[in-house]
């Protein structure tokens, strides 16, 4: 197993946990293997080691290559850091794919809580004004894999301690509100994802995920 942690950002870090090549490995296209970014929660206040390190383990032991991102929170946040910063990942993902072998046909984003409106929102807008200022060929994933997401900034159904901390403020436009609700944001090429919830959560209404599943299913994803 390999382990190195890069600064992509004043306050993120990518952390690759990789499987080194095998000579059990028969040929150059079966080292290549699918790659997952792991967006943990902490309602854009901080990153959640619970949410990071299982999933890891878990996605390491199905053979994927597994990045952990800790993005900006709280002040640093200011709107679109971690959605760049999410985009600065899947860059470094793709660039090293070789030196990672990683098949970068088959790079996916998953999150949880707020670390899943992360990934969500990069599925959704990867190619957005914000994300192509500062990476002019950012690439989209292959899936997603959401668990209990934060999705809409509606004040209906919004995590809004989530929203609040991401966007640095209380007060949002219609265009804003829209903006940071990643359902209102799936179009045609939006990549499939699988969402989990429970109706039970008192935290991030179960009405987030089937806002999004709502907007897919419209897609015919």
């Amino acid at each position: 197993m390999i382990l190195e942690t890069i600064q992509i950002s004043q306050n993120a870090t990518l952390t690759a946990i990789l499987h080194g090549p095998s000579e059990e490995m028969q040929s150059d296209s079966a080292l290549r293997r699918p790659a997952v970014v792991i967006c943990p929660g902490g309602a854009y206040e901080f990153c959640s080691v619970r949410e990071s390190d299982a999933p890891a383990s878990a996605f390491l032991n199905m053979g994927l290559q597994v990045f952990i991102l800790l993005y900006s929170c709280g002040e640093d946040a200011g709107g679109k850091q971690p959605l760049t910063e999410a985009a600065q990942s899947v860059r470094l993902v793709r660039e090293r794919a070789d030196e990672w072998w990683i098949d970068p046909q088959k790079i996916l984003i998953c999150g949880f809580s707020a670390g899943g409106h992360l990934a969500a929102h990069y599925a959704t807008s990867y190619d957005c004004a914000e994300v192509r200022a500062v990476f002019s060929d950012s690439k989209p994933v292959q899936a997603s894999i959401l668990g209990y997401p934060v999705i809409t900034a509606d004040p209906m159904w919004a995590h809004l301690g989530s929203i609040n901390a991401l966007t640095g403020t209380e007060q949002r436009t219609a265009e804003e509100i829209a903006k940071f609700s990643c359902d209102k944001q799936v179009r045609a090429d939006t990549p499939p994802a699988f969402l989990w919830h429970t109706a039970a959560d008192s935290t991030v209404p179960v009405a987030n995920s089937l806002l999004y599943v709502q907007a897919l299913a419209a897609n015919k994803i």
